[in-house]
């Protein structure tokens, strides 16, 4: 953790369908039962601000007749998240905060680098650039197949009836998706944890618990 913040910062990863919401609502609310004195903080990528929504809504919604070229994917993702780390991550952390964030600079490296085939030195610089050097604590990959992830995203949308650009993308580009973050994972070992997330809900929730207790045993009550 670094030594200019007090607060604990931990991201969620992982493809579509993989079930980052779901896990990223539990830990919040077993964080603020047992630890009724600090200031638990959930945030998403892109959003978190009233820049990063529209943003967001962009990225998700715009109309089939707006192209939007890999390039400016990568700059509007990048701008929402330039906004979230300086309006509210950094200033959370700087005040104590446990802040939980679904999906960081890893998407951008896994969607846009390795499913986009951008050039990877081109993400990292803007990557760094938009972070200003905030960097997760420790990051949860869940990871699944991505015949699996789209299973799932086929019976959400069927729920929802909402149709998101992104996970209109075949399934070589989510399978190109996963093996970024893998790669990722054996870059980074030690902040990227890989979980399988075909596990039960609860399963997955128990690794969740178990590691963040190795992780911050003299900093967070978790039983």
């Amino acid at each position: 953790m670094s030594s200019s913040r007090s607060g604990i910062f931990i991201t969620f990863e992982g493809s579509e369908g993989c079930g980052k919401s779901t896990q990223i609502a539990r830990l919040a609310e077993k964080l603020r039962r047992e630890n009724r004195d600090r200031e638990v903080l959930t945030l998403r990528e892109p959003g978190g601000t009233a820049l990063g929504e529209q943003v967001r809504h962009v990225l998700q919604h715009a109309d089939s007749s707006v192209d939007i070229v890999p390039e400016a994917e990568l700059l509007l993702f990048a701008a929402s998240r330039a906004q979230l780390v300086r309006e509210v991550i950094q200033p959370a952390l700087e005040r104590g905060a446990i802040v939980l964030c679904d999906r960081f600079f890893d998407s951008t490296t896994a969607y846009q680098g390795a499913a986009r085939a951008l050039d990877a030195e081109h993400v990292k610089m803007i990557n760094n650039f938009s972070i200003g050097g905030v960097v997760p604590d420790l990051t949860f990959l869940l990871d699944m197949e991505a015949a699996y992830g789209r299973e799932r995203m086929k019976k959400r949308n069927v729920a929802s009836a909402i149709v998101d650009r992104m996970e209109q993308e075949p399934e070589e580009f989510y399978e190109a998706v996963r093996q970024g973050y893998l790669e990722l994972a054996k870059k980074n070992p030690k902040r990227i944890i890989v979980i399988d997330a075909l596990q039960t809900i609860d399963e997955v929730t128990e690794q969740i618990l178990k590691t963040l207790h190795r992780f911050t045993s003299s900093t967070l009550h978790l039983v």
